[in-house]
């Protein structure tokens, strides 16, 4: 298996892009990416997407976006893979290049969710979880999200406080992202007083419905010095489920999926949590963020909160968390969040994040779920 490099990577803004359609979008950032990385000669094309069959009436996706970036008959594909398609859509182009099938390869994710009801945008979301047995009782992600959440708080005696602080440090991150859905800072009293959803979830711990699309190119390591002088290296990757329904998990307030998936890109890699200096996690609601800082290993079961309080997740604490906003403020077009996970950590590792920079970031991390926890993607980076 041949070792993996982004050499490019390519970006639109987070919105409400009501004069754009998904091909506009995808096409800009791809030709983003392309520039990015030289424009290299493109020989297979990946998308991430969840849903564009109820969001926009359009399916046989990967065609359409290959005939309008001109690949012509180079083959495309599209993954679906719920909340977490972007990073799989990166998995599988990984393996693709590793193998040796293609060299120079383009994976982007894309997703318009805002031609839709917000009801009807609820529903088709909600098509991640099992239908027959769950949604069908009116159990939503909020739902399953709340209760998870006040279980959290009386097993760890943990107040909402600690939540909308998280909230908060993603915002204060996002402020400093052009990428960004909510490139602006709140307050500890807006993150608590805002909407109830689903007690004790309000409106501020969850993720928005947005419109975005992102890119990478990726290509053989040996081949990237030809493009870039600031290659990043895609060192490990894993992919691992949990049960698909939630009543059937032996432990609720751990991601099984996250500890294994993120336990074997660690050794893939050859590294430790430790080694970690910037992470992009699945943070879908408040208490999905704080779940995932504990099950990648950065800290001990029942102490995310606590690192939020101590300020370890900041962009200069000891492991900064979503330097992007993450989900909750950067955005979450959901088939295309796994490669803005993706793209930010490029970023950070090149050096090129702006304000947002992690001083002297050389290792970083991307997490990606579905459902709550029903699978996850961990992708491990490291600068060359």
């Amino acid at each position: 298996m041949r070792k993996v490099a982004v050499i490019g990577v390519g970006m639109v803004k987070v919105d409400h892009h009501w004069k754009e359609s998904l091909r506009s979008l995808f096409t800009k950032a791809a030709i983003n990416a392309l520039e990015d990385a030289g424009n290299p000669d493109v020989e297979a094309l990946y998308v991430g997407n969840m849903s564009a069959g109820q969001f926009n009436k359009q399916e046989n996706l990967a065609p359409m976006l290959a005939d309008a970036l001109g690949l012509g008959s180079k083959p495309s594909l599209r993954v679906e893979e719920g909340c977490s398609s972007g990073a799989a859509a990166l998995y599988m182009a990984l393996k693709d290049v590793a193998s040796g099938m293609h060299d120079f390869v383009l994976v982007g994710g894309v997703e318009k969710m805002m031609d839709t009801t917000t009801s009807d945008a609820t529903f088709i979301i909600s098509t991640v979880t099992d239908q027959e047995y769950e949604a069908f009782t009116g159990l939503s992600l909020a739902g399953i999200n709340a209760m998870v959440m006040r279980l959290y708080m009386k097993k760890f005696g943990v107040k909402r406080e600690s939540f909308a602080k998280f909230v908060v440090q993603m915002h204060e991150n996002a402020s400093k992202n052009p990428y960004a859905q909510f490139p602006f800072k709140i307050s500890l009293d807006k993150a608590l007083n805002s909407a109830p959803v689903a007690e004790p979830i309000h409106l501020m711990d969850c993720a928005p419905i947005g419109d975005g699309a992102a890119a990478l190119i990726i290509c053989p390591a040996e081949k990237a010095k030809e493009f870039t002088s600031d290659q990043v290296d895609i060192v490990g990757a894993w992919k691992a489920n949990d049960t698909f329904l939630f009543h059937m998990r032996k432990d609720f307030l751990s991601l099984k999926a996250t500890i294994e998936a993120s336990r074997n890109a660690y050794d893939m890699a050859n590294i430790t949590p430790e080694d970690v200096d910037v992470a992009e996690v699945h943070d879908s609601f408040s208490i999905a963020g704080i779940l995932a800082i504990e099950d990648l290993g950065f800290v001990r079961k029942g102490e995310g909160w606590m690192a939020v309080e101590e300020g370890l997740i900041s962009l200069d604490g000891e492991i900064p968390i979503n330097p992007s906003g993450g989900l909750k403020a950067r955005g979450h077009p959901i088939g295309a969040t796994g490669i803005y996970q993706a793209a930010e950590i490029v970023l950070q590792l090149r050096g090129d994040a702006g304000k947002r920079q992690v001083p002297d970031a050389r290792i970083g991390l991307s997490h990606n779920t579905s459902g709550f926890g029903t699978s996850a993607i961990v992708h491990v980076f490291k600068a060359k």
